[in-house]
């Protein structure tokens, strides 16, 4: 059971949280490009179109941490520190997201919004990014893990 909840952790983590960071990277630049070009359909349409990926795919990114928890709990590793930072880094990218990223997406679609405003999204994006690649390698090197990493 373990190894299955690992898998499906672990696919979930691939397939939820890689297009929201991609996605939510992508963002800006095609803002500004949008914001350039007004009247491009298509420069509106890619950065609509990117919002939407990051909203969907956050809501299905919620997979991830619910099997983290069941395989963390089967593994019998709940109360150790590199899983408890990376619960916590987990809750920020997951706020940081949720609070500064999606809204700011939101505003920009709307087209409120000036190129400082994707200067400012870019840095939140970068943050968010920045703590799923920690929490990433957290999870690979697990401190005290079998692995002999």
């Amino acid at each position: 059971m373990t190894k299955f909840l690992l898998a499906v952790h672990v696919l979930a983590a691939i397939v939820a949280i890689g297009p929201v960071t991609v996605a939510a990277s992508m963002f800006p630049p095609a803002a500004r490009r949008a914001m350039a070009a007004p009247d491009d359909p298509k420069a509106t349409g890619t950065v609509q179109l990117l919002h939407r990926i990051c909203r969907v795919y956050a809501t299905v990114g919620v997979v991830v941490p619910v099997f983290g928890f069941a395989t963390a709990g089967a593994m019998g590793v709940l109360g150790d520190a590199w899983l408890i930072v990376s619960i916590v880094l987990t809750a920020v990218a997951a706020i940081v997201l949720v609070a500064l990223v999606l809204p700011r997406q939101g505003a920009l679609v709307e087209g409120g919004g000036t190129r400082e405003a994707t200067v400012r999204l870019a840095m939140f994006t970068g943050i968010f990014n920045l703590l799923w690649a920690v929490v990433t390698v957290l999870m690979i090197v697990r401190p005290g893990s079998t692995t002999g990493a």
